[in-house]
C-alpha cells in the first residue's frame, strides 16, 4: 500500500455495542503518552445521544494512578470515524488534546478493535481483556500494516492485572 492511499474506517460502528472497558495492547509512540505507563485502560460511556465520555486510565512511570477525560463525537452516520477531545491540555500522557479517532478494523463479538488516525501517525490495538491470542493480535497488526502504518516503534504496555480504580484516583 503506498501512502497515498487512503486509510478507511469500518463501514458501520454501533456504538452501543463499542461502549464499556478496553484494554490497551499495544500503539504508535505519542510524545504526549508515557511510554512506560502500565495497565492502560479506556472506558467508554454516553454522555448524551451524541457524544461519548472517554476515561482513559493507567499508572504513570512512578506507578501513581493517572486518568484523563475527554469526549467523543461521531463525525458521521457510519460512527466509525470520531473526533476527540481532551481537557485540561496539559496532561500528557493522553494521545491528543483533539484527534481523530477511527475505528479500522472491529471483531464481529466487539472485543478486538483496531484503531488510528487519517495521517497514520496514531495507532491503538485495543480489546475487552489484557490478554489477546497472538494470532488475532497478528492479524489486526497486519490490517494496520496493509493500510500503510509504520509498526517500527510499537509500544507494548505491560499489564500486570492492577486497574486504576475511583477510589485511588480519590486518595
Amino acid at each position: 500500500m503506498t501512502d497515498t492511499a487512503a486509510v478507511t474506517a469500518i463501514t458501520s460502528l454501533n456504538l452501543s455495542r463499542y461502549l464499556g472497558k478496553w484494554y490497551e495492547l499495544c500503539r504508535l509512540p505519542i510524545k504526549y503518552e508515557d511510554e512506560t505507563a502500565t495497565d492502560i485502560t479506556a472506558n467508554y460511556s454516553l454522555n448524551d445521544s451524541v457524544t461519548v465520555r472517554v476515561d482513559n486510565r493507567c499508572f504513570d512511570k512512578h506507578g501513581k494512578p493517572f486518568r484523563a477525560i475527554g469526549e467523543a463525537t461521531p463525525v458521521d452516520d457510519a460512527r466509525s470515524r470520531l473526533k476527540v477531545t481532551f481537557l485540561p491540555k496539559y496532561i500528557r500522557w493522553i494521545p491528543f488534546t483533539s484527534g481523530d479517532y477511527w475505528v479500522l478494523k472491529l471483531d464481529p463479538e466487539y472485543k478486538v478493535s483496531l484503531v488510528g488516525s487519517p495521517d497514520r501517525q496514531y495507532l491503538w490495538l485495543l480489546a475487552r481483556s489484557p490478554d489477546l491470542a497472538q494470532d488475532t493480535r497478528e492479524r489486526y497488526l497486519a490490517e494496520a500494516k496493509r493500510q500503510g502504518f509504520d509498526l517500527t516503534n510499537l509500544i507494548v504496555p505491560r499489564h500486570t492485572g492492577r486497574e486504576v480504580s475511583n477510589d485511588m484516583l480519590a486518595g
